[in-house]
């Protein structure tokens, strides 16, 4: 071989067998030589390199014979061997499966038999992993270790760690065993079942159905259902919650066939009333759930009935907390900034009022710091938690933290907004959220704040009633859109990775709603360090001396849970133990209780 960049050269002598013994097994070696050392045993070597070249393809070195492209066709067709591509892919299979090696190698040849299996995947368009390397240990465990709880578990996995993959790969695992598969796969939302589609698609799945108040699914699903008494055929069924209660939809459900896979994505929503009464009567065996809050706040029926219907409990089969995702490397690092705020006079009023009423009730636990529920109960929380929702002082704060970090960046790019909300969706009822006129009015006052920031900054609001979801994502991908404001829509499954900054103005009590928030804002993206989060914290001022104040304590410290446990994974911890170090020393509570 000759190499020369049109001043210097190299050239070597001796060969090495390209084979798996060669290359694994024995110890292959050539001699190179440099021009550019001065060395004159390596320029004589290379002259004579060089010669020998030029004589060989001009026809003029006497130990080879020059053949034309005529004669060569001739010698092609007589000896070689005609194999299609699928022939060759076989071979190489067998190759590889009649071959051993010592432990490191196995290793180096298990990794690259990972890929090599992924391009003949890929070549016949079967399914197979989306990465060339295979799934994480994790992920690979999960499958274990769901197979040894008789096919059936829960995956607790904080947001952004993988659960849709993990459990695809579960179902990949059974394909490979009987090259079918058969799924049905449960979401809160339509967002959930486009992202689903999409994630199927990377495994090289097809005869994938969606099932939604937005799509016309009877006639896909009644060709599946027929063809499987007469066949073999493999599809995904992905359906909201709110159709797979439906009469219609349970008269197909109800003849999917005994192996078909259930997946149940945010998994909690299986508590709700309106699946509870259609849970017991599910015929397939072979269970997933994914969720990265599968406890249900306050609600041990429902907790019990999840716990039950996956033969599951808390740790479940497979735990993976932010913590360790953090720790590991598989979510970035961010910096946390709660802001109190406080309420308005005539807001304080208004709340004190309804505290009392609740107060005089008597149906406040001091041991849970919460009420027992009646729907009385439930009518006057929700009339305060309105006020907390909504405090004027939340606006001004927001603004400061506008500037603020618009005065640090020079500019507010890849800026999630949650809005100040009202009551949570219940998609068991419907699979899409829709904001009502006084919702509307504070997202307008909210996105009318970011754009007064300056001139430059594009905002662009994220709601039910944006029909371009797509378009928007992709614009602010690209830094064309600067900010998102939001209620609950980024909530549905959005994947946002490219989001560096995010402030929450929605004082939600409701764990499993922040802990998604902020794996929203954490997800991994090249162009991303870390991430900032702005907490805005609405804290009522009651005084010692009234009535209420033990009520108050139990519920500032339900709300402070958020705040703690935001802050225990933050990068600036410390500091931000010091942000709300008053509130705990008035409430007299202590940070460790928390």
């Amino acid at each position: 071989m000759i190499l020369s960049d049109g001043k210097n050269w190299i050239s070597t002598d001796g060969s090495i067998n390209f084979t798996t013994a060669a290359i694994l097994r024995n110890s292959e070696s050539f001699e190179v030589n440099v021009s550019w050392t001065g060395n004159t045993t390596f320029n004589a070597r290379i002259d004579e390199a060089k010669q020998k070249f030029e004589d060989i393809f001009n026809g003029k070195h006497g130990q080879y014979r020059h053949l034309s492209s005529d004669e060569l066709e001739v010698v092609i067709q007589k000896t070689g061997q005609n194999k299609e591509l699928d022939e060759l892919l076989e071979d190489s299979i067998e190759l590889n499966q009649n071959s051993s090696y010592g432990a490191k190698v196995a290793a180096l040849v298990e990794k690259k038999k990972k890929r090599f299996d992924y391009y003949v995947a890929d070549i016949k368009g079967l399914p197979r992993f989306p990465f060339k390397d295979g799934p994480r240990d994790y992920q690979a465990e999960a499958y274990e270790a769901w197979k040894k709880n008789g096919y059936s578990g829960v995956f607790a996995m904080a947001t952004g760690t993988g659960k849709t993959i993990t459990s695809l790969n579960c179902l990949l695992e059974e394909y490979q065993k009987t090259k079918v598969y058969r799924a049905i796969i449960t979401v809160p939302t339509t967002a959930l079942v486009e992202q689903w589609k999409q994630e199927c698609a990377k495994f090289n799945f097809k005869n994938v159905i969606s099932v939604s108040s937005k799509v016309k699914w009877d006639n896909n699903l009644a060709f599946f259902n027929t063809a499987s008494k007469l066949i073999e055929p493999s599809y995904i069924v992905i359906v909201t919650y709110a159709s797979l209660t439906r009469r219609k939809f349970q008269s197909f459900f109800k003849k999917l066939p005994n192996d078909t896979i259930l997946i149940a994505d945010e998994t909690h929503n299986l508590g709700s009333k309106g699946i509870l009464k259609i849970l017991p009567k599910i015929h397939l065996k072979k269970r997933i759930g994914l969720s990265a809050t599968p406890h249900r706040k306050f609600d041990e029926t429902g907790n019990k009935a999840i716990e039950e219907f996956f033969s599951d409990e808390p740790p479940y089969i497979l735990s993976y907390s932010m913590e360790e995702a953090l720790n590991i490397g598989w979510l970035c690092r961010y910096t946390y900034h709660p802001h109190i705020v406080r309420l308005t006079v005539q807001e304080m009023k208004k709340y004190k009022d309804l505290s009392l009423q609740l107060l005089r009730m008597g149906m406040f636990d001091k041991s849970t710091g919460a009420f027992r529920s009646t729907p009385e109960i439930e009518k006057k929380l929700l009339e305060r938690k309105r006020i907390i929702h909504k405090a004027l002082n939340k606006l001004d704060s927001f603004r400061s933290i506008l500037k603020f970090e618009f005065e640090k960046r020079k500019n507010l790019k890849y800026t999630l907004v949650y809005v100040p909300e009202g009551v949570e969706s219940d998609f068991a009822e419907m699979d899409f959220t829709v904001e009502t006129e006084d919702e509307k009015r504070l997202i307008n006052e909210y996105t009318k704040a970011v754009s007064s920031t300056d001139d430059s900054v594009m905002v662009k609001q994220f709601t039910s009633n944006s029909t371009n979801r797509d378009d928007i994502l992709k614009d602010y991908e690209n830094g064309r859109i600067h900010v998102l404001t939001s209620m609950k829509c980024l909530d549905e499954g959005v994947d946002v990775p490219r989001s560096e900054l995010a402030i929450f103005c929605a004082s939600t009590g409701n764990p499993r709603q922040f802990i998604q928030r902020r794996g929203r804002v954490l997800r991994l993206h090249d162009d991303k360090i870390h991430a900032t989060i702005h907490d805005l914290v609405v804290v009522p001022e009651i005084s010692s001396e009234e009535n209420t104040f033990e009520m108050e304590r139990g519920l500032v410290r339900k709300e402070l849970e958020r705040v703690v446990d935001f802050a225990h994974l933050a990068m600036n911890k410390t500091e931000t133990y010091e942000t709300f170090k008053k509130t705990l020393d008035y409430y007299s509570l202590n940070l460790n209780d928390i």
